[in-house]
């Protein structure tokens, strides 16, 4: 594969690739253990900051499909420009719980059973969150969770997201943790047992506080969520330091050595050691792949 417009990094069972939108539409480029990286980012003569990523329509079966920006012109509200923030379905999905308002396709998407999950982070921040049925892995995995336990089992997402509400209102757990924080705390990750600790103690927090709810269809499980042995070396403290170049421009060469989300523990031509690599931090720029390294500062090889 040449590049592309990178969308960003997704997870499934076989684990992770950069998902692409290439001239010959979407595609996906394996993420693998050992695997090199080179690639130049397309910067600069005319080139927006950052490109429109799209947007999602979902068929009447429930089956979300992306469509490619249009006009391939730069992206003004987050990662798409307003044309396709317009006309984007699935971010209807946030409010449907309380509005009961969504196109044929995305009530059947959200007729699915939904789960409500805790996922802790590297510093032991721990969220709330929900995941349909067919991303009930790939969600966390995609979210960069080190430890996460399912709560509780809903029968579709307007339950969940009702459950989801009553939690971060009322439980320290928030909705939201922003991927720089996820990143820094990698740097100096806590040890497992605590984060395993910090997730079970709050898991079951939350488990009691909605089996006690007045809201019908869903109930209350536990089960812990597995995550693969890729993710491993990232996840245990372990000398590192973060990537030395930023990823919106530049030419780039990174050994994938371990991945969690969407971040790396990757090591660089003729340095010794380990970097933290975000690749969220190409998403919404054109890529091309070619025989290409990293250039790592003086004073950065010195730390090794």
């Amino acid at each position: 594969m040449d590049g592309g417009l990178v969308r960003g990094v997704s997870w499934n069972a076989q684990g992770p690739a950069l998902t692409l939108t290439t001239h010959d539409g979407d595609a996906r480029l394996p993420l693998l253990p050992g695997q090199w990286l080179r690639f130049e980012v397309l910067s600069g003569d005319g080139v927006p900051a950052r490109l429109c990523l799209g947007f999602t329509r979902v068929e009447e079966s429930g089956q979300p499909q992306h469509f490619a920006c249009p006009t391939g012109q730069g992206a003004e509200r987050g990662f798409q420009c307003g044309a396709c923030f317009a006309k984007d379905q699935m971010r209807l999905m946030h409010d449907f719980h309380r509005s009961g308002h969504a196109p044929p396709g995305l009530k059947a998407y959200l007729a699915q059973q939904h789960w409500l999950y805790i996922a802790t982070f590297a510093d032991g921040t721990t969220k709330v969150g929900t995941a349909s049925e067919r991303s009930k892995w790939s969600r966390l995995a995609e979210q960069g969770a080190l430890v996460a336990r399912y709560v509780a089992r809903a029968q579709d997402g307007a339950v969940v997201r009702h459950l989801e509400d009553a939690v971060s209102t009322n439980l320290p757990p928030t909705q939201f943790v922003r991927g720089a924080a996820k990143f820094a705390a990698l740097l100096h990750p806590r040890p497992p047992l605590h984060l395993e600790q910090t997730n079970k103690a709050m898991a079951d927090v939350v488990r009691e506080y909605v089996a006690g709810l007045a809201l019908e269809g869903f109930e209350a499980v536990e089960e812990q969520w597995q995550r693969i042995g890729f993710s491993g070396a990232v996840a245990i403290p372990s000398r590192r330091t973060a990537y030395p170049q930023p990823l919106d421009s530049g030419r780039h060469g990174i050994r994938l050595d371990s991945m969690l989300g969407p971040t790396a523990l990757a090591g660089l031509d003729g340095v010794d050691g380990a970097f933290l690599v975000d690749l969220g931090g190409l998403k919404g720029h054109k890529i091309r792949c070619g025989d290409y390294q990293t250039v790592v500062p003086a004073l950065q090889e010195s730390l090794f």
